[in-house]
């Protein structure tokens, strides 16, 4: 078995991988030269290279000449630019409403069929919400984050989720998926969404969406605390906030506010 694989791995997928990586930091190699680096025969290393090559991931300087990286690792690069950008914009966002509402405030994205914390500010209050921290995968159907992620997803993504077992994780998690089809549209049509005792008994949290410069919702803001200190007479005033936050987030991703109530 070839050096730096395992068990595993794929051995194609780790030939590729190794060959960017040798692009990497010799910026130009003939076929010859890759195959000696891989330990393979050359028309193995051709194969690579006009497999990577078809995905714009390699490119050749000249005709049968050495190879060097594509400009399709560059879009692949901007696509996590732009998360890093999100999570950095994000936290300063969060502790501002955080500072105003004393509560914990976070940022999430849809991943993998998960609400997952990428950013998060906590609050002073003596008790806390010790379950939420940044990495914490939530469930789109029991979170407050996760009902704007899933409101806002394709098609298929909703199928996925609203046919798929709901778990139940306190009496008052939303498991029968007609009526969770339902929450979606009220989410939608409000522009927020609340998870009221759905993820961990006596904790309420609320969500409001941002959008990305396209027009897309890219990420939910939320308020997580106690449900003594966010009772439901107190949402008005937390999504003012929250939406607020998600505003200077937009106004930091690019996006032109259009003075309509929910962006």
């Amino acid at each position: 078995m070839a050096a730096g694989t395992d068990a595993h791995s794929v051995q194609s997928v780790d030939r590729a991988a190794r060959i960017l990586s040798l692009l990497r930091e010799q910026p130009s190699l003939t076929i010859s030269a890759i195959a000696r680096e891989l330990g393979v025969h050359r028309s193995t290393a051709l194969r690579l290279l006009v497999t990577l090559e078809s995905h714009d991931l390699v490119e050749q300087e000249s005709a049968r000449g050495a190879y060097r990286l594509g400009f399709g690792l560059l879009r692949m690069a901007n696509a996590v630019t732009g998360r890093i950008d999100l999570t950095r914009d994000a936290q300063s966002c969060c502790a501002v409403a955080a500072a105003e509402l004393n509560e914990t405030v976070n940022v999430a994205i849809l991943d993998q069929h998960a609400a997952v914390t990428i950013t998060q500010t906590e609050g002073e209050r003596m008790v806390g919400v010790a379950r939420q921290y940044v990495g914490q995968r939530g469930p789109l159907h029991a979170t407050s984050t996760g009902k704007i992620l899933l409101a806002h997803a394709d098609p298929a993504e909703q199928r996925l989720i609203l046919n798929a077992p709901l778990e139940a994780f306190t009496s008052s998690t939303i498991t029968d998926p007609a009526l969770l089809a339902d929450e979606l549209e009220i989410v939608l049509d409000r522009g927020w969404a609340s998870a009221v005792t759905e993820w961990e008994e006596g904790i309420n949290a609320l969500a409001v969406p941002v959008h990305g410069p396209e027009g897309a919702v890219v990420a939910a803001l939320s308020t997580t605390a106690p449900a003594f200190r966010l009772p439901e007479s107190s949402f008005a005033e937390h999504i003012q906030v929250l939406r607020q936050a998600a505003d200077q987030l937009e106004a930091k991703l690019g996006v032109v506010s259009t003075g309509v109530a929910g962006r």
